[in-house]
C-alpha cells in the first residue's frame, strides 16, 4: 500500500511562486507514472504534469514554461515548481502515482493566487 503526502500549497499573489511536494512512503523508483491533477471550482479535473519513466514529460499547455516537475530519488519525493502564477491557476492540486496498474492519490493541497 503506497501513501502519498502532499505539502507546499498556499496563498500567493499573481506572479509569485510555489513548490508542491509529494512524498512517497515507498521507493519512488517503483512508481510510474506520477504527477499532478488540479480541479478549479466549477471546472473539470485537469492533468497538470505527468512524469513517466522513459517518456517525455507532459505539461498542460496553460502552464508550459511556468512549471517544472522533478523527482528526488534520494528523498522519495516528487516536486512541482510553479512560477509566475496566475489567478486562473487557483485550484486544488492532487498528486498521483501508479504502482503497476494501481493508482494512489495524495490528500490534495489548495493553491490560491490573488490578482
Amino acid at each position: 500500500q503506497e501513501r502519498l503526502v502532499e505539502s507546499g500549497g498556499g496563498f500567493v499573489q499573481a506572479g509569485g511562486s510555489l513548490r508542491l511536494s509529494c512524498a512517497t512512503s515507498g521507493s519512488i523508483l517503483d512508481l510510474s507514472p506520477m504527477g499532478w491533477y488540479r480541479r478549479a471550482p466549477g471546472k473539470q479535473r485537469e492533468l497538470v504534469a505527468n512524469f513517466a519513466s522513459g517518456d517525455p514529460i507532459y505539461y498542460v499547455d496553460s502552464m508550459k514554461g511556468r512549471i517544472t516537475i522533478t523527482r528526488d530519488t534520494a528523498e522519495n519525493t516528487l516536486y512541482l515548481q510553479m512560477d509566475d502564477l496566475k489567478p486562473e491557476d487557483t485550484a486544488v492540486y492532487t498528486c498521483f502515482a501508479y504502482a503497476g496498474r494501481t493508482p494512489y492519490w495524495g490528500q490534495g493541497t489548495q493553491v490560491t493566487v490573488s490578482s
